[in-house]
């Protein structure tokens, strides 16, 4: 049963892949082990999500620039 899923799962991906390409980014970054740890738990403790971290902090440098 769990392999039929991941089979659907992974057609539907297949299938759906450019529409979601076109819709969504991605930052790809690497940044230092420790600071990406100390960052994520800031966001854990605070229950932000990476997103929203990244939204907040560009509308603040978009505020601070104009």
């Amino acid at each position: 049963m769990q392999t039929d899923r991941k089979i659907i799962n992974k057609r539907y991906e297949d299938r759906h892949k450019e529409e979601r390409k076109a819709r969504n980014g991605t930052f790809s970054t690497t940044m230092p082990r420790e600071e990406l740890e100390e960052i994520n738990q800031f966001l854990i403790t605070h229950q932000i999500t990476k997103v929203e971290l990244i939204v907040a902090g560009y509308e603040t440098l978009k505020k601070c620039t104009t």
